[in-house]
């Protein structure tokens, strides 16, 4: 969707005539008569501001319908009450910290059997599912590896075995991805990230490709109730109306700064899609519309987490924090905060190592948040060197 299509995808107040997206902050609707109202009568059901946001993402994402939640693991959780006990996920390895963690403290207790396999190769999720298989569930690219899965082939592969592809879009965007078009039937969204864009919120989003699981998916939303305020519904709105300009910004700080950690001496391997030896560029650069994201990540020679906690602490404009897609450019370690609750053998199995740095870029200028790394390279080694003194 183009940045014109999007801003204007969102209406303007046709009673006031307002430009901006009315916060209806009410929890409850007069009715003319029991039953009798103006489309709305409990605030938990349904809000304007929050029909207003949904519709907007369900065009961004080209899907039936959209949903609004409190917080993404909110809508995470929304899309797996649709299972039942004896039902089998096939998952992606390197997945999400917080997903595993409801996978597998909360849902596997329920009954549902989850597989995690490599889903950059195809193959692998073939071989993965079966009759019992309901979701086939990935990230692409993933956190924090920036792995990347093959969309359409996989989607073949759900239709098989009768399961649901459910694809994560948060770290690719409406902008760069649209799993719906690849054969996706469920999408998820931290809208925290770059939908929300400033880091001022947090908030989740489904979106659904049919009529029969957009009724699913709001019978769920309205009986379970982890639903978006209306302020921080129009918190989001406001995000996605510079969504397409601040993606681009990012995209390009994330591809210079992947070119410069490639050739530093420190530096062992850079995780990032945009780069021509990343495994599954050629997927990416086709089903991302040649945008390849903000996130990079990277693993040092010294494949310590002392190292990693040197490098962390010693930048300037890159801030340590957990979250990402922000205009304000962000760092974190995983194997100690985003995928704090994976363990460390299981981390090790899905490529996160020890060492591995998350970046997010921001929409500074390129050129200092390389000076800001470059110096942190620097920090971090002469304090290594004062610790072998």
């Amino acid at each position: 969707m183009s940045a014109t299509k999007i801003i204007h995808s969102i209406p303007s107040d046709p009673l006031t005539g307002a430009i901006s997206v009315p916060v209806y902050q009410t929890s409850t609707f007069i009715q003319e008569a029991p039953g009798v109202n103006k489309g709305y009568d409990y605030a938990r059901s349904n809000n304007p501001t929050r029909a207003t946001l949904e519709n907007v993402v369900a065009q961004l994402e080209g899907g039936d319908g959209a949903f609004a939640f409190a917080t993404g693991l909110a809508a995470i959780d929304a899309v797996l009450k649709q299972l039942s006990a004896g039902d089998e996920i096939v998952a992606v390895d390197d997945i999400y910290g917080g997903a595993y963690r409801l996978f597998t403290h909360v849902y596997e207790k329920l009954g549902i059997s989850i597989k995690y396999v490599d889903t950059t190769d195809a193959e692998n999720v073939a071989n993965a599912v079966s009759s019992k298989t309901k979701f086939i569930w990935i990230e692409s690219p993933t956190n924090p590896t920036l792995k990347v899965s093959d969309i359409s082939a996989i989607s073949e592969i759900a239709k098989s075995v009768g399961a649901l592809l459910v694809v994560d879009n948060t770290f690719a965007s409406p902008i760069a991805q649209q799993p719906l078009s690849l054969g996706a039937d469920i999408i998820i969204h931290s809208g925290t990230k770059y939908i929300g864009g400033h880091s001022d919120l947090v908030a989740g989003l489904v979106v659904t490709k049919t009529p029969e699981l957009s009724e699913k998916i709001k019978f769920i939303q309205n009986a379970s109730g982890g639903i978006l305020g209306p302020w921080d519904c129009f918190l989001t709105i406001r995000g996605i109306e510079t969504l397409e300009i601040r993606y681009k910004r990012q995209c390009e700080n994330a591809q210079k700064v992947a070119e410069y950690l490639q050739q530093h001496e420190a530096v062992a391997e850079v995780y990032f899609p945009g780069l021509v030896s990343h495994k599954n560029h050629e997927i990416a650069k086709r089903q991302q519309n040649g945008l390849f994201g903000g996130i990079v990540s990277f693993t040092l020679k010294d494949d310590t987490v002392e190292a990693a906690n040197a490098f962390v602490t010693s930048t300037e404009y890159f801030k340590l924090a957990e979250s990402l897609g922000g205009v304000k450019s962000l760092l974190c370690h995983p194997p100690q905060m985003t995928h704090a609750s994976v363990p460390r053998e299981r981390r090790l199995e899905a490529g996160i190592k020890d060492s591995l740095v998350r970046l997010s870029c921001g929409i500074e200028d390129a050129v200092d948040l390389i000076l800001d790394l470059e110096k942190a390279f620097e920090i971090a080694s002469k304090s290594k060197q004062v610790e072998l003194v």
